[in-house]
């Protein structure tokens, strides 16, 4: 069976819908594909409010705004089809899709890929010791509590203290299992301190900086987990039933790689420039997918970003915006110079506006206290700026886009350091 479209989005989260619905209320015929059964994405089963600040100018819990946003889509034309998994490509904009109804091929004029990211599982984190059930990741732990309705333990650990780890535990607190500990690598909690301040004293919530699980015990079920103490090298077992793998994020990046995209070896990201297209022309990256991971909000403010260049691209040869994405001449790169791991965009087109919200996005793996941003090309210093937030690991550091306007258009790469 064969389907014919303007746009084809891969995703159905807060980044693929808001594209959807801007793109159909434009006039375009536009089909959603999401391998869930339910169109939302993550909020649909994260019960705890916080969700549409930077895009709806409100807040809301996050089922109801995943409702909403797909309510919008539906509402403005777009064709949403569930229980559609993308499996590959037919073609520079066609796509090889399983549903339950048998295979399905997409042919589009061009191409949203807002596939998210996910949680690097234990496994991914080569965490020794048994393998007793019991052992999730905040996504998991969210399906089986406010999806399904199951049980989970009575003790949980959680490894991570990102903002994610938070929402792990009111998940786990809905469940009736309470946190007796999170664990952090880093020196200090990743997650903003609005939120590790009052989890700390409102929901008693022990935080370990500087250690990390090093062994987990327990045949039949989760027993204990050993923590081991990265300054000084003491370890302790913690006495639990349930531990949940928090943040750690890597995209869901298999259609991009399969695509022969270029990619960004620090985010392991489709490379994407300052309108959101890719490599290859008429395919378009957003949301989470290029810079893992940021709040469900900025996700989708990447989909009403991208509305415009989509447009542009499909009005003909004059407004493709798909090339240059790779490095080449059409564009700067931007490169994301340590502690930072990685740049989102990682290339610049002049002339083609600001990017998303007008910000720069960067991955930092250190705490810096005062954050000075350099920024140089060709040897040259062409900014520099003290910013009045802290640098955290666990969380996108933002810089304003004006910090670029002194480049050379014709230079080479841009750098971003700390001073």
């Amino acid at each position: 069976m064969n389907l014919t479209t303007d746009v084809a989005v891969v995703g159905g989260g807060p980044s693929g819908l808001t594209a959807a619905a801007g793109l159909a209320s434009a006039g375009l015929r536009v089909v959603v594909l999401d391998r869930e059964r339910e169109a939302g994405g993550i909020p649909r089963h994260s019960d705890h409010t916080g969700y549409g600040l930077r895009d709806l100018r409100t807040v809301m819990t996050g089922p109801a705004y995943a409702r909403l946003l797909a309510n919008r889509a539906l509402e403005a034309g777009a064709q949403v089809r569930t229980s559609a998994m993308v499996t590959g490509w037919a073609g520079e904009h066609a796509l090889d899709v399983t549903t339950p109804e048998g295979r399905l091929r997409v042919d589009a004029r061009a191409v949203v890929l807002a596939t998210g990211a996910r949680e690097r599982p234990r496994t991914a984190r080569m965490v020794p010791g048994d393998r007793p059930p019991g052992v999730l990741t905040t996504g998991q732990l969210q399906n089986v509590v406010h999806l399904h309705h199951g049980r989970v333990g009575t003790r949980a650990v959680i490894v991570g203290a990102e903002l994610v780890s938070w929402s792990a535990v009111l998940t786990l607190r809905e469940a009736g299992c309470r946190t007796v500990l999170m664990t952090s690598e880093h020196a200090r909690a990743e997650s903003y301190a609005a939120f590790s301040v009052p989890g700390r004293a409102v929901l008693r919530v022990p935080v370990a900086t500087g250690t990390r699980v090093v062994r987990i015990n327990g045949r039949d079920a989760v027993e204990s987990v050993e923590v081991e103490d990265l300054r000084t090298g003491e370890r302790r077992t913690v006495p639990c039933d349930t531990v949940v793998f928090t943040g750690d994020w890597v995209p869901d990046h298999e259609l991009a790689r399969a695509a022969g995209l270029a990619m960004d070896p620090g985010s392991r990201s489709p490379v994407v420039d300052n309108t959101l297209a890719t490599s290859r022309p008429g395919v378009f990256a957003v949301g989470n997918l290029v810079h893992p991971v940021d709040t469900a909000d900025v996700a989708a403010l990447d989909g009403r970003h991208v509305v415009r260049h989509v447009l542009a691209h499909l009005s003909g040869p004059s407004g493709n915006t798909g090339s240059g994405a790779d490095g080449s001449a059409a564009g700067i790169a931007l490169r994301a110079e340590a502690p930072f791991r990685w740049v989102s965009p990682g290339l610049v087109r002049p002339g083609a506006g600001a990017p998303p919200r007008r910000r720069i996005l960067l991955w930092p793996d250190e705490h810096r206290a005062v954050a000075r941003v350099v920024v140089t090309q060709d040897g040259r210093e062409i900014a520099r700026r003290t910013l009045p937030w802290p640098v955290s690991p666990g969380r996108v550091f933002r810089v304003p886009s004006s910090l670029l306007s002194g480049a050379d258009p014709r230079g080479g790469p841009i750098t971003i350091s700390l001073g």
